[in-house]
Parts: structure tokens; sequence; C-alpha cells
């Protein structure tokens, strides 16, 4: 990866890649989740504390050793194990559910998952006899001319009864061209003891990805995005243009709203339902949008809520801000939220509108129904009244300017 960043914990869609294998196997179910871990262990560690248990591989000696490493957490344990690659974020649940009904119901010792590819380079590949019957797995270094015609690879994923497995694992060597112990020797030391063996295939080759570079990072997120975007295309939502447009994990988007091109919406955001969003806009972490507003082009939405009916349409910057239902926030309004040392507030109440081109200095807070004039600019502490109309720089108050002119004027009589 080129990168001091530890691989596992790359983003895809908005999650650290390792996040996916993690979240799959809490939704099957398993009653205890080893994430082993080497290089830039200490920062994995850090950012999954509490999600899983830690297994240190202190020596990279293979896919084996990194199994045999949780074998004294599993001493008295006499179930099924499944096997996950932290660098395989593409794997679909039904997936796994079709491997896991396959090991059961076979009453398997082992059940491998493997996919067909057309590019199998860099992949072991899934050897089979005659007959068709599972034979062994040949990882790519090793091949020999013949395994490299084969196009069946081995995603990595597994399920073992784990009392077999284990008896299995202290007798793997490491006598390859890599000089690791592969765990990939456990089925084929199986199969020769006449153990059961089953296999099925994934339901398209991209599940298989592994993750080892920047150009397989890029893949994989374009893959899960088109994933999230069919998911929303199929709950309501109107995605104009796929290829256009970016979602990450965690955002939920309420039926008819339709979301424009070049839009890019980070994980953990809501969307409501019935509302435009975009073109050309970035909604960020920690946003919420109510139903039927309005977000569009060259704004930008950091940790804000826009409320119902209101419409932010042009060129506006709003951060850490709290808008109100109906508002109408007029093309180049910025809140200016950092200070330079913390990010601060802007509150907008129901019904106000705010002019174009205002600059509201946080903290600060605009009541119902007032409105700023075009260019104001609003310091910090300067609320504006319920009802009030602001103007200038900085910003004054137009029914206490009369006022103050009506009396001058009362006082020269």
């Amino acid at each position: 990866m080129h990168s001091k960043l530890p691989k596992v914990l790359h983003e895809v869609s908005g999650w650290p890649m390792l996040r996916y294998p993690v979240q799959l196997a809490k939704s099957l179910g398993t009653h205890r989740i080893f994430t082993v871990i080497g290089h830039g262990g200490e920062e994995v560690k850090k950012r999954f504390q509490g999600l899983a248990e830690f297994v240190w591989q202190d020596r990279c000696s293979g896919t084996a050793d990194a199994v045999l490493r949780c074998a004294p957490f599993l001493k008295k344990f006499s179930g099924d194990v499944l096997i996950l690659c932290g660098d395989t974020p593409l794997i679909r649940r039904e997936t796994l559910e079709r491997l896991l009904e396959r090991h059961r119901t076979t009453a398997a010792h082992a059940t491998i998952l493997t996919a067909f590819s057309e590019n199998p380079a860099g992949y072991g590949r899934v050897v089979r006899d005659s007959l068709g019957a599972f034979r062994t797995i040949c990882e790519d270094k090793d091949a020999t001319p013949e395994h490299l015609r084969i196009r069946e690879i081995n995603t990595g994923v597994y399920f073992f009864s784990w009392p077999r497995l284990k008896e299995y694992l202290i007798q793997i060597r490491a006598d390859n061209k890599q000089h690791e112990f592969y765990l990939t020797d456990a089925p084929r030391l199986m199969q020769q003891d006449g153990l059961r063996i089953e296999t099925i295939a994934a339901s398209s080759d991209d599940e298989a990805l592994g993750i080892n570079t920047r150009i397989e990072l890029s893949l994989a997120n374009k893959i899960m995005n088109q994933r999230l975007l069919e998911n929303y295309s199929r709950s309501g939502v109107n995605i104009v243009d796929p290829s256009a447009t970016f979602i990450e994990q965690g955002v939920k988007i309420g039926a008819d709203t339709t979301i424009y091109p070049f839009t890019y919406i980070e994980k953990d955001v809501v969307i409501g339902n019935s509302c435009s969003i975009g073109p050309f806009c970035k909604i960020r972490s920690g946003s919420v949008i109510r139903d039927h507003a309005v977000v569009g082009s060259f704004v930008e939405v950091v940790r804000s809520e826009i409320g119902q009916h209101s419409s932010v349409k042009h060129l506006t910057y709003l951060g850490d801000a709290r808008v109100g239902r109906r508002v109408n926030i007029g093309a180049g309004t910025i809140t200016a939220n950092f200070n330079g040392k913390k990010k601060n507030k802007t509150v907008i109440g129901d019904g106000a509108f705010i002019g174009c081109d205002t600059v509201l200095v946080a903290p600060v807070k605009i009541g119902k129904k007032a409105k700023t004039g075009a260019g104001a600019v609003i310091p910090k502490g300067r609320n504006v009244r319920p009802g009030d109309t602001v103007v200038g720089v900085p910003a004054q108050s137009l029914s206490r300017k009369r006022e103050y002119l009506r009396r001058k004027r009362s006082h020269k009589r």
C-alpha cells in the first residue's frame, strides 16, 4: 500500500476494511471473534477495541500459524470456526450463510469458499480430480503452468470443525517457496485422510477481491459504492447518475429523495423523505437533513441539521449549524464556525431569511423570522432578535436604527 497506515485500516466506503469481516462475523451470531494482528497491530487494536479479541502473531509465518495462535484461547471449544481475511471487505452475508448451510447439512470437516475469476493471478488455485472432487489448493507462487490455467480460486474463507482443524495445524510444514505455514494445506491433509471437504462458489468473483494495492482499494470502493446505491434505489431513493454519486456506509435516506450527480455523502448522515440533494455538494458525517429540505449546488454541510422545508440552494458552507423549519439560506452564506481554537455553533430559527453572502460568525443565534441583508456580517455573540432585520458590516438592526432616527428627529423638534 506504500503507507504508514496498516492495510486493514484503509477505508472502503467510509469504513476501515477490517470492519467488514468483523461485522459479518457478528451478524452470523459468532460467540467470539479473534483478530490476529502483527505489523501495525497496536493501531488496529486501538481502532477496534471492544469489537474483537486480539491475538498477536509476532512473526509473519503464514496463515496456518496465524490461526494456530488462537488455539490457546479455544482449548475447550468443540464447535465450528469461521475464518475470514481482514483485507477482503466485499464478501456478502448471504454467501457466508450459504457456506455455513453447506458445512452443516453435509457434516463436512472443512468447507471452502471459492470463486471463478477471469484474472486469477495472485490467488491460490482450487485443484480437483477428474470427477470434480476437491484435491488441494495450490498457491500462486508454487503453481505449475497447468495449475495457473485454473480459473477457480481460493477466497481465503472457510468453515472448519475446530477439533479436526487443530489436529492438522500442527502437521503443516513450511516446505514451499515462501517458507510459510499455509492454512490451505489443512484441507489437503484432511482430504488425504478421508475427511469430508466441501466447497461452494461465491456468486461473483468481486467477493474474492483481496486488497493489496491502492488500485485494488479504489476498485473495492467502486464496487461497494455501487452496491450501496442499488440498495438505496430499491428503497425508493432516486439516484440520478450512480456513476457520479458517492455514499458511504451508515447513511439513512428517506423515500422520494433525489440525489443529483457529483454528490458525496459521508458515513452516518441522515436524510429525510422527499429531499433534493446536489448536484456538486458534500454532506459530511453527523449531519441531518429533515423532510422536504433542499441542499443544492456547491453546498457543504458539516455536522449540521437542516429543518423541514428549508432551502440551502447555492454556494454555501454550513458548519456546526442548526437550521430551523422553512428557512431560506441565500447564495454565498458562510457560517464561520472555527475561531482558531474550537468549533462554535450557529442557530437559525424557523422562518428566517438569510440574505446572499451573509457571514455568520459563531457562536451566534438568528431568531425566528429574522432577516439578514445581502453581504451582512453578523459578529459572534451579536444575536439577531426574532422578526428583526439586520444589514451592514458589522450588521445593525434596521428597526433599532429607524427607532434611533425617529427619536433624533423628534428631539430636534
